[in-house]
């Protein structure tokens, strides 16, 4: 049987369940302040809950990379591949280690900065590719509506030097009914009088 051609498709659930996802529209600090918040709250919980695993929080990185992207507004994309790597860190802090005071912390932040660095390269990569998809959908969405602008002006061009026509040619079959109408009454009194002669 044939499906009635009003009748849509199906939706996968995959993409209701994406759709039904919160859709914010951050600008760029506020993408910055979203990952960077967020990955140092992971890093706590990680570091409360798996002493500090660098593969938990790498593997968390990815995801929160990914919603950066995302929800970063049109004109802010370019700005997602670079607040992603503040986030990563800033979250790292936590689950670095470090004792001696502020100089023994920032050495052990630049060791994990160094020794963890591919997820720091996944996440950023991650981030950099979702912009860029995103980026490119744009632009192929405003050449469309270019496109479409430019024939709905280029077909109402086309229509207006037709109407004067169209106008002038009413206005020549009216004339042209007029005069039939004033030579009808003269033919009609011209052939009595041919009969009589």
């Amino acid at each position: 049987m044939s499906t009635p051609a009003g009748r849509a498709r199906p939706v996968p659930p995959a993409v209701l369940a994406l759709r039904r996802l919160p859709n914010p529209r951050l600008t760029g600090i506020g993408a910055g302040l979203f990952a960077s918040a967020t990955m140092f709250v992971l890093a706590c919980a990680d570091w409360l809950l798996f002493d500090g695993s660098a593969v938990v929080f790498g593997v968390l990185f990815l995801p929160v990379s990914a919603l950066t992207a995302f929800w970063v507004r049109p004109a802010d994309l370019v700005t997602a591949p670079i607040s992603v790597p503040i986030a990563f860190a800033v979250g790292i802090i936590p689950v670095s280690g470090g004792t001696g005071g502020f100089g023994g912390r920032m050495m052990a932040v630049v060791t994990a900065l160094a020794v963890h660095a591919g997820w720091l390269y996944g996440g950023t990569l991650v981030a950099g590719l979702i912009a860029t998809v995103r980026k490119v959908r744009l632009m192929r969405a405003r050449q469309r509506r270019m496109l479409l602008a430019a024939q709905t002006a280029r077909a109402g061009g086309q229509q207006q030097p037709q109407s004067p026509r169209a106008s002038g040619q009413a206005s020549r079959a009216a004339g042209q009914a007029s005069r039939a109408a004033a030579q009808s009454p003269r033919a009609a009194g011209q052939a009595p009088r041919r009969r009589q002669r």
